[in-house]
């Protein structure tokens, strides 16, 4: 729709691969076999954090802040009414408070895990485990201003375009 989005998931993969801060303490802590020829092992990766809590919650606490500090640079180069930052954990690790408004997009879980294995090349349980990481709907709900249903048969389209509008009329800026 021709609004700047700020894909969070995309820009925490390439700043895991670029930013000397993450790379040294991933390093110090998973050791240097978590990159390969200067690229981190996503696989390796994804199973130690979705295999641990604490190796989660470390790795988390130390991408999220660096990602956020990256969106707010980015979206200070914007000139737009409005900015989308599109990001799979963003009531969970609480930067849903910085921003004017918040879109929840829910679909059911069956949905959602074929989604997962079909993106990632993953296992169903891998698929769930990565879901389980994350808050559910009903958590999500009560903080979200808006939500979009993807559930493969709701048209999709027309309701963001309801609610970019109804998202223009409300922005301060």
């Amino acid at each position: 729709m021709g609004f700047p989005v700020y894909y969070s998931d995309a820009q925490s993969k390439a700043l895991t691969d670029t930013h000397p801060h993450i790379i040294s303490e991933l390093v110090k802590r998973f050791d240097a076999t978590i990159y390969e020829d200067g690229v981190i092992n996503r696989n390796a990766l994804a199973s130690l954090i979705f295999d641990s809590e604490e190796n989660r919650l470390f790795v988390n606490n130390l991408i999220h802040p660096i990602v956020r500090a990256d969106f707010d640079a980015w979206c200070a180069k914007q000139n737009s009414p409005l900015v989308f930052n599109e990001a799979a954990i963003i009531f969970e690790t609480g930067a849903y408070r910085q921003f004017h408004a918040t879109v929840l997009v829910i679909a059911p879980i069956d949905t959602r895990l074929q989604r997962i294995i079909q993106r990632d090349r993953c296992t169903q349980e891998q698929a769930e485990a990565r879901i389980n990481s994350q808050w559910s709907d009903e958590q999500k709900i009560p903080l979200a201003n808006a939500i979009v249903s993807n559930n493969g048969h709701e048209a999709v389209l027309i309701q963001v375009e309801h609610l970019t509008e109804t998202l223009k009329l409300n922005n301060p800026n």
